[in-house]
């Protein structure tokens, strides 16, 4: 009978701790959303849609990741002829994921406008991703274009995402035009390097401390994207570390949970980093010397600290 009663407790704590961690779940998610242009997210993960190595590979990464938007390219949905090109839209649709048009590939400010114009009307969405390339060996966008072509997207009703670098003078002038969020690269795209300006981007945070900023190109590894995260970034977006990943399905989970961990440890406050140790075990009234106030004879060696982590 005792053994029943206790069984039955202890049941009824796990139930009791599962219920709770349900809740505290559930209030965090709803709690700690994404904002972009007023509307909730609950996933902090961008995913794209290109180079996967097959339709299966791309669902499976969808499902694994189950991230708060995808990117599509205009190109590929006017580009679209066979089956496999039907299937990819018709697989977008059925998961339900929120679209983000992308202007990849354009050069001049006119291309993108008009891209953007035609992907709202194709994909039935004033979302965009505004890319506008400069150079074609690194990637980087026109920083005078981009304003431009912000400008002119925002006053025709669209809720611009951006993709700049981290120069914070951009950043503010994208502001300017009416973007309320921006998406500052890692790294060149495509590269995996992981964030090459740990500085500049730093800085981006804490001057605008206020707007969302999604790190968007160059990171390679799970890892690269917690640790944005736990500087404060808002949210990544990802495409060739999941698509080209031998894996591609088990590197998107992991993305995914690397993310929310670096969330997570953003929110917790992490410790301040220092120069010099700091015993972790508390030493006050142990039996022993205390190195401070410890004299050594003149000519002695002075014996190492007992004070250990």
């Amino acid at each position: 009978m005792t053994h029943r009663r206790h069984a039955t407790r202890a049941d009824n704590l796990a139930h009791g701790s599962l219920k709770l961690t349900e809740t505290m779940m559930h209030s965090h998610s709803t709690a700690d959303a994404l904002i972009l242009y007023g509307q909730p997210f609950t996933s902090r993960l961008l995913l794209g849609t290109s180079r996967y190595p097959s339709l299966h590979a791309l669902e499976a990464s969808l499902v694994a990741a189950q991230p708060a938007m995808v990117t599509v390219a205009l190109r590929r949905q006017l580009a679209a002829q066979g089956d496999a090109d039907v299937g990819f839209f018709d697989a977008l649709k059925c998961r339900g994921a929120a679209l983000l048009p992308n202007t990849a590939g354009c050069h001049a400010v006119k291309e993108a406008v008009t891209t953007a114009q035609m992907a709202r009307e194709v994909f039935e969405t004033d979302w965009i991703k505004l890319e506008l390339i400069g150079d074609d060996y690194t990637l980087q966008p026109d920083p005078v274009g981009l304003i431009e072509a912000a400008d002119i997207l925002v006053r025709d009703g669209f809720k611009v995402l951006p993709y700049c670098t981290e120069d914070l003078v951009v950043a503010r002038r994208l502001l300017d035009v009416g973007c309320e969020a921006l998406m500052p690269w890692g790294a060149p795209i495509g590269t995996g390097k992981g964030v090459v300006n740990p500085y500049g981007l730093k800085l981006l945070r804490e001057r605008l401390t206020d707007v969302p900023l999604i790190v968007d190109a160059g990171l390679g590894v799970p890892s690269h994207a917690c640790q944005v995260m736990e500087w404060g970034f808002d949210a990544v977006l990802l495409n060739t570390a999941v698509s080209q990943a031998a894996r591609p399905e088990a590197m998107a989970r992991a993305f995914a949970s690397a993310v929310e961990a670096g969330r997570e440890a953003y929110l917790a406050g992490p410790m301040p980093e220092r120069d010099s140790a700091h015993a972790s075990t508390p030493v006050v009234g142990m039996p022993f010397w205390h190195q401070d106030d410890y004299r050594a004879p003149e000519g002695a060696a002075v014996p190492p600290s007992n004070e250990r982590a």
